[in-house]
């Protein structure tokens, strides 16, 4: 066959008609399904196997390229496709009880060196018995015990090949598919454990401006929330409420807010008021503020500290692997004149590269490239070696910060969120600052990195993506590592004449009491080089139908609020210069002059901060934005896109649709 087909191979093969495919293809499937029904189930004595026949006559044939699609290949390989199957069906069939009787042949093409037809009786169903006909009735009493005897426990034994095996195409929809049988419960992986912590706060109330009239809180520039709310939708699922701090949110997106011009005016603050979209009877006061951004030339020198945790749980693709190639950006972010030290901690802490000068930076990749995961965790060792190489180090008025990069889970040692606290705190008087990298699932400890980078005067961020580590490590860089300004609280009192209620959206766990505003021993958020924070009140105007708490009885309205009857609200921010003690003051008052009429009028970046906002509580379960829809939400998103240089907001407007999906609403 070989040789014809060798033959045909030079010549044209004619063009392919439909009708002549349909006939064949029928011809093929009613010569099969008479066969099967037909014919009794054959044996096979021979201890060939039969795919390894098949392999033997299909391979040549399917390996003649010139057949695909033709004529020919209709003619030729249906037909023996059909003839090979059949032949396995045969032949599939037990050989516990080997009988040999006459069947009345079926008209087919037979090979020359066919093997003399048997059957194996024990295996065949009564309809098949049934169907022989007399030459079943010719077997003796005794044999016929020993069938039926063999009949039961075959017909037991070959009830799920049968369900499951091969059946003609007439009957092959008739066929019951017979589950597959059970994985033995040794070898099956364990199920992965959900480890992960995150810190449970409540969302902020609304308040009233009778009873409690100041809002005061720390700043926060952190943004894992959002990376990690990313990550879980992603993945396709909803993810957890106390995951999601709308502010980290909000603030993980780069907005262009007015800016200061000069140093001595590290940041600058700018308030729009602008009707609420979720609930028309409230109104959204944005209070945005803009870091002074230090160039290249003019940033300190830095003094990094890599503490990285090499423990067991670390040896996953997205967590140590990414960590390297983060770090390997990093170090080609920095200047030839900054140092860069490593510390791991695997079980006992380790210096793995001394401080080096990034010119020398063969030598710090080379220090990367060697780590490896293994052992378990230390945490609260290699935090005090990483502080011993950040002072043997130490740069006078430059950047002195220890990045630890972890999945978090600290389970040697010190390891309570207190004792890690009092060691961060007590460590950053010194003028050495802690930052958190986050990787990871499964056993990501976010609430004690929330701990220790809130007190190591640190931002926090979680790293699911190369891409992420490139924004964090080398777009934003001056940010997450040159402070323009630390302790920096705000603080806003609300005009009873004019605000009946408020609540700020977001900032939980940044709440300071009143009078912390000027404490100078209180500790708030930094904020680094260029960078913008936004927060955002919703506020209920006096009258307004949305007013929830009832008027005190005894409430007397102070003279001095009528004196300042223009205002709404006065803006008052607390800071402190990286190096100094004593904080500065900046007050700006809020009037209906700092009012749009529409959302719409409000620039794009208020409007994509706002629709942030309304998918951060949503996310979390808000109340508030029950009958605002994630399809509203991401027009908005949509419509205030702008430039998006870096595809930010394009990536949020599909996470929202995502989440329209995941969270089973209507399309």
């Amino acid at each position: 066959m070989t040789d014809e087909l060798e033959m045909l191979s030079g010549r044209t093969p004619p063009k392919p008609r439909d009708e002549g495919r349909a006939r064949a293809l029928a011809a093929a499937m009613q010569a099969y399904d008479a066969a099967e029904i037909s014919s009794p189930a054959q044996g096979s004595t021979r201890p060939a196997r039969q795919s390894s026949i098949l392999n033997r006559i299909w391979s040549p044939i399917m390996n003649r390229k010139f057949l695909a699609g033709s004529a020919l290949a209709t003619l030729i390989v249906v037909p023996t496709a059909a003839f090979l199957t059949l032949e396995l069906v045969r032949s599939g069939l037990s050989r516990d009880a080997e009988v040999q009787v006459a069947a009345k042949p079926v008209p087919r093409p037979q090979p020359k060196s066919a093997a003399p037809a048997t059957i194996e009786e024990g295996a065949l169903a009564p309809a098949k018995r049934e169907a022989s006909g007399s030459a079943l009735s010719e077997v003796s009493p005794a044999a016929a015990e020993t069938e039926a005897t063999a009949s039961q426990t075959a017909d037991t034994a070959a009830a799920p090949a049968a369900e499951g095996g091969t059946v003609g195409f007439a009957a092959r929809g008739r066929a019951a598919l017979m589950p597959a049988p059970a994985v033995p419960g040794d070898i099956l992986p364990p199920p992965i454990e959900n480890r992960e912590r995150f810190g449970n706060s409540d969302a902020n109330p609304v308040k009233s401006v009778a009873t409690e009239p100041v809002s005061t809180f720390s700043v926060d520039v952190d943004t894992a929330s959002y990376a990690f709310v990313r990550r879980s939708l992603m993945a396709g699922e909803m993810p957890s409420h106390d995951a999601v701090r709308v502010e980290e949110m909000i603030n993980y997106f780069p907005y262009d807010w007015p800016r200061p011009t000069a140093a001595a005016e590290p940041f600058k603050a700018t308030v729009t008021v602008t009707p609420s979209p979720w609930n028309a009877a409230t109104r959204l006061m944005h209070v945005a503020i803009k870091g002074y951004e230090v160039v290249q030339q003019e940033a300190p020198r830095a003094n990094l500290v890599l503490l990285i945790d090499v423990s067991g749980s670390m040896d996953e693709p997205d967590k140590l692997p990414l960590l390297k190639n983060a770090f390997r950006l990093l170090v080609d972010r920095l200047r030839p004149d900054d140092t860069v030290s490593i510390v791991t901690y695997a079980g006992n802490a380790g210096t793995v590269l001394e401080p080096t000068a990034v010119k020398d930076k063969a030598k710090v990749l080379a220090a990367i490239d060697t780590l490896q995961a293994g052992g378990s965790t230390a945490g609260a060792a290699g935090i005090d070696a990483a502080y011993r190489l950040a002072e043997k180090a130490f740069v006078q008025n430059g950047v002195n910060r220890i990045l630890l990069a972890t999945d978090g889970d600290f389970n040697v040692g010190p390891s309570s969120d207190e004792e890690l606290k009092r060691v961060v705190e007590a460590k950053r008087k010194s003028g050495i600052f802690l930052s958190v990298l986050g990787f990871g699932r499964g056993n990501y400890n976010d609430a004690l990195m929330q701990t220790i980078a809130q007190n190591g005067n640190g931002v926090a961020a979680y790293i699911d993506t190369l891409a992420e580590a490139q924004k964090t490590l080398v777009e934003e860089a001056g940010s997450s590592l040159f402070p323009i300004a630390k302790d920096v609280k705000l603080q806003v009192e609300f005009n009873p004449a004019a605000i009946a209620e408020y609540r700020l959206i977001g900032y939980e766990t940044r709440a300071l009491k009143r009078e912390d505003f000027n404490n100078d021993r209180v500790d708030a958020g930094d904020i680094g080089s260029g960078h913008s924070v936004t927060a955002i009140y919703e506020v209920t105007p006096k009258g307004s139908p949305a007013v929830l708490n009832d008027d005190l009885r005894y409430a007397t309205v102070e003279k001095r609020a009528a004196a300042h009857s223009g205002e709404l609200a006065f803006l008052k921010i607390r800071y402190k210069k990286p190096d100094g003690d004593r904080s500065e003051l900046i007050t700006t008052p809020v009037t209906e002059a700092n009012a749009v009429p529409s959302l719409a009028e409000a620039s794009a970046d208020v409007r994509f901060s706002v629709a942030v906002a309304a998918f951060g509580q949503k996310l979390a379960g808000s109340s508030a934005l029950a009958d605002y829809s994630y399809a509203a939400i991401a027009d908005l998103a949509a419509a205030a896109k702008g430039t998006d240089p870096f595809g930010y907001r394009g990536e949020f407007v599909n996470l929202v649709r995502l989440a329209k999906g995941l969270s089973g609403a209507k399309q």
